[in-house]
């Protein structure tokens, strides 16, 4: 199989997404499936969490995992992600379907420079909860040391994002029918030590 076709939705193809929807999702998505080929040729996939720096994507996992100095030492991978918006009810089970936005990007992962390893874990962890780096020292040396963190191009023609949105379509139903929306929503801070909630934190309940 081809890059073009790789990177081609042959099933309804109206519901291809361009760039703007693959940031989206994975600035929205934060974690998703990383996948790749063993040197045994057996499947190997993880789920873990992922932020986008521009044209990049960055995961970090410990430097002692042996998955990770495999598609380090470049290795093809697939990063998917997946957002769930809602539940579409059809008169039939058969036409029951999800409203979704997903993306797919391939590539090999690159090793962040040690210059810029440092900087790379704040994008990361401000990806996650917005406004953190700030609140907290710099990172020591020994923990960038414990960490490894890699870089996935996103190149054109090696993603492919896709959405569904909307109701059935099947205008004549005789009963109800109609899509249900959803969202994730972030609770109440659980407090584990004293003092006042952060910044970073408060933001999460002000989306």
């Amino acid at each position: 199989m081809t890059t073009d076709e790789l990177a081609t939705l042959t099933r309804k193809p109206d519901r291809a997404g361009d760039r703007r929807l693959l940031d989206e999702v994975l600035d929205e998505a934060r974690v998703g499936v990383l996948s790749t080929v063993t040197d045994d040729r057996l499947p190997w996939s993880v789920p873990m969490l992922a932020a986008r720096d521009g044209d990049r994507l960055l995961i970090h996992g410990s430097s002692g995992a042996g998955a990770l100095r495999h598609v380090a030492a470049g290795a093809p991978v697939t990063f998917t992600a997946f957002l769930l918006d809602g539940l579409v009810v059809a008169e039939t089970l058969f036409d029951h379907s999800v409203n979704y936005r997903s993306a797919v990007v391939r590539g090999r992962l690159q090793p962040v420079d040690a210059d810029d390893a440092s900087r790379a874990l704040d994008i990361f962890s401000d990806a996650i909860l917005p406004g953190r780096s700030a609140e907290v020292r710099a990172h020591t040396g020994k923990e960038v040391s414990a960490t490894v963190i890699l870089a996935l191009p996103i190149m054109d023609g090696w993603w492919l994002a896709k959405a569904r949105a909307g109701g059935p379509g099947d205008d004549g139903a005789v009963g109800w029918t109609g899509h249900v929306p959803m969202e994730t929503v972030y609770g109440d801070p659980v407090t584990a030590t004293p003092g006042a909630v952060p910044a970073s934190v408060r933001g999460l309940l002000e989306r």
